[in-house]
């Protein structure tokens, strides 16, 4: 049986990452991790990835969930040093 460590290993995301994804996407964490390794195959899915963390920012933020914006804001720099391409599409 694959760990989630396995999963986010084989997708080359961290499991804030992934955790990101899942949220977003209402998935459990292995089934986002599928979903992230799909998404990093391309351009316009680096792009999507960068977009799920700052959109998950934003509802922490809209219900107040400081605590929780400042770690996806952690978790978006992280993935922004580990793709820098993403920057280039924003």
């Amino acid at each position: 049986m694959l760990s989630l460590q396995d999963c986010c290993d084989f997708c080359s995301l961290s499991e804030d990452e992934v955790a990101a994804i899942a949220e977003h996407e209402h998935l459990p964490e292995v089934a986002a991790a599928g979903c992230g390794q799909e998404l990093l195959q391309s351009a316009a899915g680096i792009f999507r990835l960068h977009d799920f963390i700052r959109d998950d920012i934003g509802v922490a933020r809209v219900h107040g969930d400081t605590a929780h914006a400042c770690h996806l804001e952690a978790v978006l720099s992280g993935f922004e040093h580990s793709h820098p391409e993403s920057l280039r599409l924003h």
